[in-house]
């Protein structure tokens, strides 16, 4: 298997295979926790690539950092971040997204991402889908806890870390 070779920005040319990474993550680490109905939709695929296509041309979403990991010039990961959804007092970031193909976890892509799109002296968050015990330990290695919130929608429970400056 090729390393990681790049994290580079994203560019609109990528929407396709970010879609498709986007996808087949969902697919890899939802189900069961996601109705069958939302992963195996037939649109699903071209919902995803509009959406990238829409958040790396659209002045709308210019505030958004999103990078792509690749190998073998081949995208492999990707990682959004932005001002928090909900503005908050002393919360400066929100990770958006952050998927890695299955083959390339534990190699480093996750981290390289992470970094590339978060200012470790930026206080930050990130809603993660629980249960998702991977992504969760993955994110308390980089400094974020469980700040106590939680939200449920569609049957799917998050929970939010939070991370802040030392």
């Amino acid at each position: 298997m090729p390393a990681v070779t790049a994290v580079r920005s994203a560019s609109a040319e990528d929407a396709a295979q970010m879609a498709a990474v986007h996808v087949r993550s969902w697919r890899e680490t939802y189900r069961g926790v996601m109705s069958d109905d939302v992963l195996d939709d037939p649109g699903l695929l071209a919902a995803r690539q509009r959406f990238w296509t829409r958040v790396l041309t659209d002045d709308r979403w210019s505030s958004s950092r999103v990078v792509v990991a690749e190998a073998d010039s081949r995208i492999i990961g990707l990682a959004m971040s932005g001002p928090p959804r909900v503005p908050e007092a002393g919360i400066d970031a929100q990770l958006l997204v952050l998927y890695v193909a299955a083959e390339y976890h534990g190699r480093g892509a996750g981290a390289a991402l992470l970094t590339s799109v978060l200012d470790p002296r930026e206080a930050a968050v990130v809603w993660v889908v629980d249960p998702n015990p991977r992504a969760q330990a993955f994110y308390r290695k980089h400094g974020f806890v469980p700040d106590g919130r939680r939200t449920e929608e569609d049957g799917v429970a998050e929970i939010r870390l939070s991370r802040f400056p030392t």
